[in-house]
């Protein structure tokens, strides 16, 4: 997906964008003046930046060298911080991505409900906007939802902030693996509610593997399942996750690998901006 550029005025009115972005015939990122008669010390820049494109990133920092240039503010939303499941290892993924991203001087960077702590405090200027408040408001108000499941323990944090925002119970779920091979052994669950639907929260899904091992752990039909995953990647097999869940959600954070059938996207942008310093 490409970098997609706006521009704000002082008073924080969208106006004609400033810049747009080419590629020169040899694949090179480039940005261009489009409209000149802003006021440049006057206006912010924002360029929003969805997934984890190498070539993406290339044209946010032709975007951030050109707003820096005409003195104007920049504000980079990018939703899906890139690297954040690298944090640790050879090589440190998390770092090289915010070593890049900080390589831009951007004034500010917004993401959205990074998969680790370790990232946030590696990226400069960085505002970082947690999911409750989308769940709540997308998903779970004036829904039947009378709990939340956590699928593991990597989301229970995640999972009760939202429970807490949404004034509902929270349940644990657990992933067990076999101990000489490492390979996943299967899933334990707390006692849910024998009436209602449950909402699975987590902030990533590849494949889904996890959420349908999880989904037949429970012994519930999809029916009374739901799934929200702040950045659905939707790999391989996630077109499945269909046969598991009733109602599937993410946002517009990644752009999905596969087709999920039913699936629902939440626009972030109103979420992000909101945020804007």
């Amino acid at each position: 997906m490409a970098v997609e550029l706006t521009t704000r005025n002082a008073s924080g009115t969208s106006v004609t964008p400033t810049f747009s972005t080419m590629r020169f015939p040899a694949g090179e990122a480039h940005v261009k003046v489009a409209n000149d008669d802003a006021d440049t010390g006057e206006t912010t820049e924002i360029a929003t930046l969805r997934g984890a494109s190498g070539d993406d990133l290339l044209m946010l920092g032709m975007w951030a060298d050109a707003v820096r240039q005409r003195g104007s503010k920049s504000v980079a939303l990018i939703p899906y911080l890139p690297g954040a499941r690298q944090d640790r290892g050879l090589p440190f993924g998390a770092k090289v991505y915010a070593d890049v991203i900080n390589g831009f001087g951007i004034d500010q960077v917004i993401a959205f409900d990074p998969h680790s702590p370790v990232i946030v405090g590696l990226v400069d200027n960085l505002t970082v906007v947690t999911s409750e408040r989308v769940v709540r408001d997308a998903v779970v108000a004036g829904s039947d939802y009378v709990g939340i499941i956590a699928p593991d323990k990597g989301a229970v944090a995640r999972a009760t902030a939202v429970a807490d925002a949404c004034g509902l119970p929270v349940y644990r779920a657990e992933k067990h693996r076999n101990p000489d091979t490492g390979k996943l052994d299967g899933f334990t669950c707390e006692p849910l509610p024998e009436s209602g639907r449950l909402l699975v929260v987590d902030d990533i899904c590849d494949g889904g593997g996890t959420f349908m091992g999880l989904a037949g752990a429970t012994g519930l039909p999809k029916e009374r399942l739901g799934l929200w995953v702040s950045h659905g990647v939707f790999s391989g097999r996630a077109p499945a996750l269909a046969e598991h869940f009733g109602e599937i959600v993410t946002t517009d954070s990644y752009p999905a690998q596969t087709d999920v059938p039913g699936l629902t996207t939440v626009p972030l942008t109103p979420f992000l901006t909101e945020q804007i310093r």
